[in-house]
């Protein structure tokens, strides 16, 4: 019974859009009613993946990833399995001066404790655990993860430094963080677009190899921080990663339909009040975001 209402809302919502584009708005005019009067500067990208259809919106331009930068992180471990360098059975020493605070579990485990380099990234995307992400930062480097991403083609997007933790001194700052005008970035910067393009690599079996590409894709389809894309679509398979910091939100997935499947990424920063919760006001901006763009690009 509660599957049987879920499917319907599911149902309603893609009826409800798609008789706004029929009655004469286009997707533009759609994602520019949506974000009027927002307190906040939105740049966004999306793509259907099968058709080629897309819709872009301050796309090429540079943006802070917070936790979305994960993506890149995980994308460069598994380009290491896949040459040789890097070993996922290999275990990690958790230290309570490597734990930072933020999103994550690690914090509440004990120092001395070992995980294996797979768990690490596990819990890196699905619970976009900050300090695994600086256990495997500080065994590839950031400084890989940004030779990696401009040989893939990727000009934006940059790791500048470890996740920072509640007054701690920055750790791991790459050649690009140390540059004085990048450090507004914070963690990392990117773009919509490059994002996407990211995406769809990975979607097209093109990150390592294509089992390697399947295996990152699992497990970003477990993802258990939905407060973003797909918040209200619970019965459409989604993978995705999404971002948070005080005055910013951000999300980037792919959300897979009958009508096609649709990569997007999407950031709202200079959002004016600090609220960490579901209901932050850029994650229901970003939830509306996504199903518009959703319904404008599988739109038949």
């Amino acid at each position: 019974m509660l599957a049987s209402k879920k499917m319907f809302r599911t149902l309603f919502i893609f009826a409800l859009i798609a008789s706004s584009i029929c009655a004469g708005e286009t997707l533009d005019s759609q994602v520019k009613a949506k974000i009027a009067g927002f307190h906040g500067r939105v740049s966004l990208y999306a793509k259907n993946l099968e058709t080629g259809a897309d819709y872009s919106l301050n796309a090429a331009e540079p943006v802070r990833t917070a936790s979305t930068i994960k993506l890149a992180i995980m994308a460069e471990c598994f380009f290491e399995r896949a040459e040789g360098k890097l070993n996922f059975d290999q275990r990690l020493e958790l230290t309570n001066a490597g734990k930072v605070t933020g999103s994550g579990v690690l914090n509440e485990f004990s120092s001395g404790d070992e995980f294996p380099i797979r768990d690490l990234i596990h819990v890196m995307i699905v619970v976009s655990d900050n300090t695994a992400t600086n256990m495997i930062l500080n065994r590839i480097t950031g400084e890989a993860v940004n030779a990696r991403m401009a040989r893939l083609g990727l000009t934006e997007t940059r790791v500048m430094r470890n996740i920072l933790g509640a007054g701690k001194q920055p750790t791991g700052i790459t050649s690009e963080g140390r540059k004085p005008e990048n450090a507004k970035w914070g963690t990392g910067r990117s773009s919509p677009r490059e994002m996407v393009t990211l995406l769809e690599m990975l979607y097209r079996g093109e990150l390592a190899d294509k089992a390697s590409s399947s295996e990152m894709l699992a497990i970003m389809k477990r993802q258990q921080l939905h407060s973003g894309i797909g918040r209200d679509l619970p019965n459409l398979t989604i993978a995705s990663k999404s971002g948070a910091l005080d005055h910013l939100r951000s999300d980037v997935g792919i959300i897979y339909t009958p009508k096609g499947d649709v990569a997007m990424a999407i950031t709202v920063d200079d959002i004016p009040e600090v609220f960490y919760s579901d209901d932050n006001p850029g994650s229901l901006l970003i939830s509306s975001l996504s199903e518009i763009l959703l319904n404008g690009l599988t739109a038949k």
